[in-house]
Order: structure tokens, then C-alpha cells, then sequence
């Protein structure tokens, strides 16, 4: 018999219940996938915090996972092709994926990345698809100058490596103690709080030629990180945030959010762009640690009290 993490009433990680749950037959179009890894995001215990239109109580937890396909429905492939039992997979955009077995949709399962771990797989796409919409949003473009609060937080770092591919240059906000890792990943750091215009100002000097923030992502939420994008982006509709929506709805720029039918359309589209980028290198997920399956809402704990300096997984 399995186990899954569920929701039982509202409320923190602290209130879940880890269960049994025997993962049922596929049918047609349905594969079951042996968990290996589940990735840890916020919004795990975001999701589940206070009561969300269309949800019911009780709710498996997790979004991603990585891990072997155990069995498969009939006349069923998986969104990157055939697919046959012993083959590692990522499933994205599931329910329930702090497990230790379960089956899923085909059409939210695609190959593992072979270059990635179970771990760094299970945390490719969550992070991965919102920072690919954030650059599409504003409509990035090679040769421009982007600002990119919490440029060292998760999908900070993923759109740090996307926009490089790209030839888009991202001035990064982190702290001090993150501006090293903003600039592994081809972003120039400035460190937030008191003085921040000051040194984007800097930054942009630096860069020489006249250059300007062209737009403005938004990743950390925070007054400040708000305030300075609508000083230096006058064009709205070059502003998003995936923290700040009711700043966005005041002031008149784009907040977006996987649960919003255009984002989840644009996320399922770029998927396999993104595991061909992981496959051949272009794409990294930087670790922090992993955390027995069991213990999931103490990972969950450290996601929320302190910046663990990459991704955690679940392990089974």
C-alpha cells in the first residue's frame, strides 16, 4: 500500500495527514508513475491555506514529480511520444504528487530529462513554465534590458537562464548573499532594499550605450520591488508580477498565475521546450536539499521561513 500527503481542513502543512492510498488502475489515457522525487513549492501549502473556488476538501498535495511509469492505460501516449513501463517520466500540473505512487493524465507526463536527477527534475517545470510566461508577457526581446526582482529565488534563476539564451540582459534584485549565484546564471546583481533605484541606476551605467530598463519582472512581491518598476517602466503592459496581484490590479499591470486559463494554456505549450533545453544542458535546476517524503511539511517550513539557496525535493 501507498502513501500521500492530503489536506484535511484549511490550514498549514502542520495540519496535513500522511495516508495510505493505493493509486488506481490507468484507463485510457492515464499512466501510473512511481515517485522518485516530488518538487517543493510555495504553493503546496499556498493552495491549501484558506478555502480556493473549485476546491475540495480533502486535497492530495504537490504539483511535479519525476519518477518510473509502472503501468499504462490503453492506446495511451505521453505528451512527448510513446511511452512503455520502466520509462522515467516528470508529471506536471498533477494533484497529488507528495506520493509515493499515482496515476495522472498522459497529458500532463513527459520524459525525464536525462541529464537532470530525479530531484532537479521534479523541479524543472514549475519554476521553468512561470518564468518562460513572465518573459513572454512582456514581450522580451534579444538586445533589451530587463529588471527581474528576486532574481535568485527559484524562478528568478530559470529566467535568468532563459533570457541569456535569448540575448536578453536581466539586472537581477537579491540580497548580498545571493549575488553570486544571480551572476552564475548571466544576471548583474543589485542588492535590494534602501538605495535600490540608486544602484539600478548604477547598474545601467555600467552597462554603457544609453541603457535602460526596457521591463520589468516581478517575482518578489514587495512594495518596493512595485514601486521601482512603475518608476522606470512606463509602459504597463512591460510590468508583471507572479506576487503582487492586487499592486497589479491598482496600477494597472499584468499579474499572472497558473490557475488563470490563458496562463495554464501558455505553460502547457512550453513544456517541451523546456525539457529539451534541460536535456542538453541549457537549463539547470540549483539544489538545496532533499527531505524524506515523510517529512514534507518540515521541507515545507524552511520554503517558508528562509531562502534555502535552490530547490528541495521529496524522496520517497
Amino acid at each position: 500500500m501507498g502513501r500521500r500527503w492530503i489536506a484535511e481542513r484549511w490550514g498549514t502543512p502542520d495540519t496535513w495527514r500522511f495516508v495510505e492510498h493505493e493509486a488506481p488502475e490507468p484507463q485510457a489515457g492515464e499512466v501510473t508513475i512511481r515517485v522518485h522525487a516530488a518538487g517543493v513549492n510555495p504553493a503546496d501549502a499556498k493552495h491549501v491555506a484558506r478555502p480556493l473556488a473549485g476546491q475540495r476538501l480533502p486535497v492530495p498535495i504537490g504539483y511535479e514529480v519525476s519518477g518510473t511509469v509502472t503501468a499504462i492505460g490503453p492506446d495511451t501516449r505521453i505528451v512527448t511520444g510513446p511511452v512503455a513501463v520502466g520509462d522515467e517520466v516528470i508529471a506536471f500540473r498533477v494533484r497529488g504528487g507528495y506520493a509515493t505512487e499515482l496515476t495522472v493524465p498522459a497529458q500532463k507526463v513527459l520524459r525525464k530529462p536525462a541529464a537532470m536527477t530525479h530531484a532537479q527534475a521534479a523541479n524543472l517545470l514549475l519554476a521553468g513554465t512561470t518564468a518562460a510566461e513572465m518573459l513572454h508577457v512582456v514581450e522580451a526581446s534579444p538586445g533589451e534590458t530587463l529588471l527581474l526582482h528576486a532574481a535568485s529565488g527559484a524562478v528568478g534563476l530559470s529566467v535568468l537562464q532563459q533570457a541569456s539564451l535569448r540575448g536578453i540582459r536581466v539586472i537581477g534584485t537579491a540580497s548580498r548573499a545571493r549575488a553570486d549565484a544571480v551572476r552564475e546564471f548571466g544576471g548583474i546583481p543589485v542588492e535590494y532594499g534602501d538605495g535600490l533605484a540608486e544602484r539600478i541606476a548604477e547598474a545601467l551605467a555600467g552597462i554603457g550605450g544609453g541603457a535602460r530598463v526596457d521591463a520589468a519582472l516581478d517575482a518578489a512581491g514587495t512594495p518596493q520591488a512595485v514601486a521601482v518598476s512603475l518608476d522606470l517602466v512606463p509602459d504597463r503592459g512591460r510590468i508583471v508580477t507572479v506576487a503582487a496581484a492586487p499592486a497589479a490590479a491598482e496600477h494597472g499591470f499584468r499579474a499572472i498565475a497558473g490557475s488563470q486559463p490563458d496562463s495554464a494554456r501558455f505553460r502547457d505549450d512550453v513544456r517541451e521546450r523546456l525539457v529539451e533545453l534541460a536535456e542538453r544542458g541549457a537549463l539547470r535546476v540549483p539544489m538545496a536539499g532533499e527531505h524524506p517524503l515523510e517529512e514534507a511539511p518540515r521541507a515545507l517550513a524552511v520554503v517558508a521561513t528562509r531562502h534555502p539557496g535552490g530547490k528541495l525535493a521529496l524522496i520517497p
